[in-house]
Formats: C-alpha cells, sequence, structure tokens
C-alpha cells in the first residue's frame, strides 16, 4: 500500500523528463542564476545515423518558433552525442545551418563569431559518442560546455545565439521533425 501511494505521488515527476534514444533529458536546468524548462526534445539524423539527443531550455515554454527565438533571458541547447562526429564535420553541420537560415549578409556578418565556435569545437577534438555538449546563452554571451565544463571564451551577441538557434528552428531547420519536437510537438 506504501509503496502504490510513493508511486502515485511519484509519477508526476518521473513524467516530466523526456528520454530520446536512450538519453534522459531532464525537465529543468540551471544557466547562470536562472532555472530553465524543457521546451521539447528530439533526435538529430543524418541520412540513417542516429547523430545526437537534443533538448532546448527556456524561461517559458512555448510552440511557435519566432516567440522562442524573441524570448528574452538565457536559454539552453543540451547535445547529447550518440556517435562520434569529427570537429570538422560538427562544425559545417552548423554552419550550413546558419546560412541556409540567413542571407548571405547576415550570414558574413556571423562569420568570425562562428569561427570562434569553430575554434572550441576543434580544440574539443572529436565530439564522442556520450559527449555532453551544452550551448548555453547567458543573456550576455554565448558559452560552450563540454560535460558541463565550460571551454573556450564566452561568444558574445544575442544575434548569433539566435543564429545558432535558428539551425534547429529556422524556417529551414536541419530536420523538420526535430523542429518540431523542439516546440514541444
Amino acid at each position: 500500500m506504501r509503496l502504490a501511494a510513493f508511486l502515485l505521488l511519484m509519477a508526476p515527476f518521473a513524467l516530466t523528463a523526456a528520454e530520446v534514444e536512450g538519453v534522459r533529458i531532464d525537465e529543468k536546468t540551471r544557466v547562470g542564476n536562472a532555472d530553465l524548462t524543457l521546451n521539447g526534445a528530439g533526435l538529430r539524423k543524418r541520412a540513417f545515423f542516429k547523430v545526437y539527443a537534443l533538448g532546448l531550455y527556456v524561461p517559458q515554454k512555448t510552440t511557435n518558433a519566432a516567440a522562442l527565438l524573441d524570448q528574452p533571458g538565457p536559454k539552453r541547447v543540451a547535445i547529447r552525442m550518440l556517435r562520434d562526429v569529427s570537429a570538422d564535420a560538427f562544425n559545417e553541420a552548423l554552419a550550413d545551418g546558419i546560412r541556409a537560415n540567413h542571407s548571405e549578409a547576415e550570414a558574413k556578418a556571423l562569420e568570425p563569431r562562428l569561427k570562434e565556435l569553430g575554434a572550441i569545437i576543434a580544440g574539443v577534438g572529436e565530439a564522442k559518442k556520450g559527449m555532453a555538449i551544452n550551448l548555453d546563452w547567458t543573456g550576455t554571451d554565448t558559452l560552450v560546455l563540454i560535460q558541463d565544463k565550460p571551454v573556450g571564451k564566452p561568444i558574445a551577441g544575442q544575434d548569433f545565439y539566435r543564429a545558432l538557434l535558428r539551425v534547429w528552428l529556422g524556417d529551414k531547420p536541419v530536420q523538420e521533425d526535430l523542429k518540431k519536437a523542439l516546440l514541444g510537438g
């Protein structure tokens, strides 16, 4: 009887986290002093390969991509690698996603900061299966965390973080069903 009562009490908590390809994506996280909520989680595939599980954390959940991009406050893109990916391939995929969702002039303006991010990722080397990569927006800068440890220097500019988000949430996302999943669909 006590076990059944305990399980009933814990059920809402057990259902609050997402699981993507065996990777647990927590319902809540913290960036700086801000508590964030999982907006959605999904799987990035390339051809028939499962590349990574991704969770998107924001202050206010929304199903509207434009509202999410404009939402003030810290955010987190939590990437959990499901296979090994070279730094070059990882960086090229991000660059392709940015170019697909921005005009040529906008992409060119973002290029120096994309190179900064590329250097950080290159410094890490290969994104290994099981690796946790967080791309955090602090409200002023983009921080890269590998296994919850900051690497590289902060990258300035909210426009840059929005450009990163557009890789997954833009008009031409890297994967339409992943965009839908990140928006809670």
